[in-house]
């Protein structure tokens, strides 16, 4: 699987240059009024992993081949910026709001910073009024597809019912200002309005769009400073170059690697490794999955002809120099369908023919 992150915001807040920067190329059109991204821009980007590079050293030690390194990837949707009233067609209106739909998360860029070159659009005035707009609109939306639901007749599944409760208590929620991922549901009714595909029912986290001296500011545990123009001189640097430069700031990671820890940390997802001569891989999954799951990530045979999982701990890997020493040292096991996969385990899928 890959980790989809929609950006969204207000006009002029930094949200193009942000997935410029992010994407390390002008994939996106970058100009100073609303409106600049006609059709969502979509970037796919690696996953930055130190791991898969140690790895692949160490195989190459032991080999006459060095396996090219495979991260995972993190696809960024760069969607136009809303504006208030978008959810009744107001600016681009609804156009933009069914591209969210189709994102794991939603990332929103909130301007902080100060440049009074840049324009603020009519809806945008400060930060927490920013994310307010924002928010209605994407809650206003989600109100008219739950007008849209009927209620069900004629001897009703159980899931039907459960669809039902839950559009109902969804309304009540959104009606009082709370997004739908904030509203009270069992277990049965989230299930069951998973198919509504809701807006404010996805994992949000908030871009705050910063100053370079605020990047140290702590802004809240759901908000990630970031500075779009930072992250663009970053884009120019060499990887040494840029670490120097984040030392600088007193920053460890940019703003990229931030973004995707968010991403990773918010939908619960990580990641597993694969190391031979052919590749060193990263493959994404959802905490919990287990190893025949895991295995029908690589190749959706696997799930059908998977005998076993042999697995090491990535230090194990690392300490013993390989397969080869990890399993003369005993840090190799074997495992059945059933085992939960951790983060950094490096696996090798036994499969039936």
């Amino acid at each position: 699987m890959s980790l989809s992150i929609g950006i969204v915001g207000l006009p002029n807040v930094g949200k193009s240059t942000l997935f410029n920067a992010l994407l390390k190329k002008q994939q996106a059109f970058v100009a100073n009024y609303p409106f600049a991204t006609i059709e969502p821009n979509i970037g796919i980007v690696p996953v930055p992993d130190e791991r898969l590079k140690v790895l692949s050293e160490i195989i190459s030690r032991q080999s006459t081949i060095t396996p090219p390194l495979v991260p995972a990837t993190v696809s960024f949707v760069d969607i136009a910026g809303l504006v208030k009233g978008a959810s009744e067609g107001e600016g681009l209106g609804n156009k933009f709001l069914s591209h969210i739909r189709e994102v794991d998360a939603i990332a929103q860029v909130v301007r902080y910073f100060k440049d009074s070159n840049i324009t603020r659009s009519e809806s945008s005035s400060d930060p927490k009024s920013d994310l307010e707009v924002v928010n209605a609109e994407l809650i206003l939306a989600d109100l008219q597809t739950l007008d849209k639901q009927q209620e069900p007749r004629k001897s009703p599944t159980k899931e039907d019912v459960y669809r039902w409760e839950a559009v109902q208590k969804l309304k009540d929620g959104l009606n009082a200002g709370k997004l739908a991922k904030d509203v009270a549901l069992s277990d049965e009714e989230k299930d069951a309005s998973k198919s509504l595909q809701l807006l404010t029912a996805k994992p949000m986290f908030i871009i705050a769009n910063v100053d370079e001296e605020d990047l140290g500011n702590d802004l809240g545990s759901d908000t990630i400073p970031v500075c779009a123009k930072t992250e663009s001189e970053l884009a120019e640097l060499s990887e040494a170059e840029q670490k120097d430069y984040l030392n600088s700031l007193g920053v460890e990671k940019s703003g990229l690697e931030r973004v995707i820890t968010e991403g990773y940390k918010i939908l619960d997802l990580i990641s597993f490794l694969t190391a031979g001569e052919k590749e060193v891989r990263a493959w994404t999954i959802k905490r919990g999955t287990n190893a025949v799951n895991a295995a029908g990530t690589i190749h959706t045979d696997f799930t059908k002809k998977f005998i076993k999982a042999e697995v090491v701990s990535y230090e194990d890997f690392v300490q013993y120099n390989g397969w080869k020493g990890a399993r003369e040292g005993g840090k190799t096991r074997f495992e059945g369908k059933d085992y939960v996969m951790k983060d950094g385990e490096v696996v090798e899928f036994k499969i039936g023919t």
